[in-house]
């Protein structure tokens, strides 16, 4: 979702007539787009915003005026902090009001505006419908169709940051879409905080659910791949498994996280699910289509975690094998029910439950990735690799691959046979 904030975020300020710099030295607006999920991006922050700080007083000897901003759930998180531990910010966003940067940078470039600007409200117009049109970056896009989340797990600040579940109408994420694929795009990655809790109007008014949004995206001439991220478990329908089944551009690589595998823990966190209810969406989503890869995240040292929690997560990823996964120590944020919650578990005793769990998801995934020798796969190639003639592209369960081939066939899909496998990436040799 940040990637693609921020790429509206570049998009809008293209159209004020600005040009991207990859030098800060050089750049006359610095803006950090910041997530709050966990403690340490939100303190990467102030760091990154004390060395843009030197930058700033460096071009002022040099006669330049720098504008800093912030933008993000950080902001709408920590808003007064953010002015207070660094007061040089010119302006500060949160996520729901970036449409209004723009507008923010005229005023301040006029003098207008003096004085740090905060903008935090979470507004009852969408934020889409006051954005420029968005563009294809590549073959690859994000498209964002419903934001914030009504859940309210204990160790989340998402409805705090970004607020109540929001749906885009489908016509106007259709009309998106199009554009997307008609400047380039052939595969669209579809986002929301819950995306498939969506339940957009349609044409005529209706309710529709996430599963009649990807049979109508699907349908969308030129696209090749579909994708989505992030799914909620207790929101998986029949109508969305059978999509698996039926919709062959819809690839073979589900994201949809569990958190604990304890039902203890599940019920600590507030999750509408049981480990149980959990592995049967697996089983049906299997069944529908047995090629499916299942990703996840985790988190240890929830408050409360004993060993025997510990280990029915374990056995979770023992049963579910997954191909990709995501595992973090449990940080507390605050605000949050969690962070008073009592038996809040030691940070040593985090760090050996996260190396074990670490070392077992590795190993799923290096043997998943070592299964994939002697296969060949489409991969949609994306980027230059580190060695001339070389491409670097994702497979269709999302494994990054390098392959010696052509420099136009960047933003192809081109048949590749996987030769090796790591943890981490594949090779293969063009099919030609």
């Amino acid at each position: 979702m940040n990637v693609y904030d921020s790429s509206r975020i570049s998009g809008m300020l293209k159209k004020e007539g600005y040009e991207e710099t990859l030098k800060q030295a050089d750049a006359d607006i610095v803006l950090f787009n910041t997530c709050h999920i966990r403690e340490k991006a939100a303190e990467k922050l102030f760091s990154d915003l004390g060395r843009a700080h030197l930058i700033q007083l460096e071009r002022e000897e040099q006669g330049k005026s720098t504008i800093i901003g912030v933008a993000g759930c950080v902001v709408q998180a920590e808003d007064e902090q953010i002015i207070k531990r660094a007061p040089y910010v010119n302006f500060a966003v949160g996520p729901l009001m970036y449409h209004k940067i723009a507008r923010i940078l005229r005023d301040i470039e006029a003098k207008k505006i003096r004085e740090s600007v905060v903008e935090t409200d979470f507004p009852a117009d969408s934020k889409f419908d006051f954005l420029p049109e968005n563009k294809s970056q590549g073959a690859c896009s994000y498209l964002a169709v419903q934001e914030g989340c009504n859940n309210f797990c204990t160790y989340c600040v998402v409805p705090y940051t970004r607020g109540a579940e929001y749906s885009r109408p489908v016509a106007e994420v259709i009309k998106e879409a199009e554009r997307l694929v008609k400047t380039g795009t052939i595969e669209l990655n579809l986002l929301g905080q819950n995306v498939n809790s969506y339940h957009g109007e349609d044409e005529s008014g209706k309710e529709r659910d996430f599963a009649y949004l990807i049979e109508r995206v699907a349908k969308i001439d030129g696209l090749k791949r579909l994708r989505y991220t992030t799914s909620y478990p207790a929101d998986v329908t029949d109508n969305l498994i059978a999509c698996h089944r039926d919709i062959k551009i819809l690839m073979p690589y589900l994201h949809l996280p569990i958190q604990s595998g304890s039902d203890k823990i599940l019920k600590a966190m507030n999750r509408r699910h049981d480990s149980a209810s959990y592995l049967k969406v697996i089983e049906k989503l299997r069944k529908a289509n047995p090629d499916i890869g299942m990703s996840s995240d985790f988190i240890v040292g929830f408050p409360g975690e004993t060993d025997e929690d510990f280990k029915a997560t374990l056995d979770v990823v023992n049963e579910v094998k997954y191909i990709q996964a995501f595992s973090f120590k449990y940080s507390r944020r605050p605000g949050t029910p969690a962070a008073v919650m009592d038996n809040q578990v030691e940070e040593k005793v985090k760090k050996e439950r996260l190396a074990i769990l670490q070392d077992l998801l590795f190993d799923y995934q290096t043997k998943f990735n070592q299964s994939c020798i002697g296969k060949i796969m489409p991969v949609l190639l994306e980027q230059k690799g580190r060695h001339k003639g070389q491409l670097i592209g994702r497979t269709p369960y999302m494994q990054n691959l390098h392959v010696s081939t052509n420099d136009d066939n960047i933003n192809k899909i081109v048949e590749v046979q996987v030769t090796e496998a790591t943890t981490n990436s594949l090779s293969g040799k063009e099919i030609l």
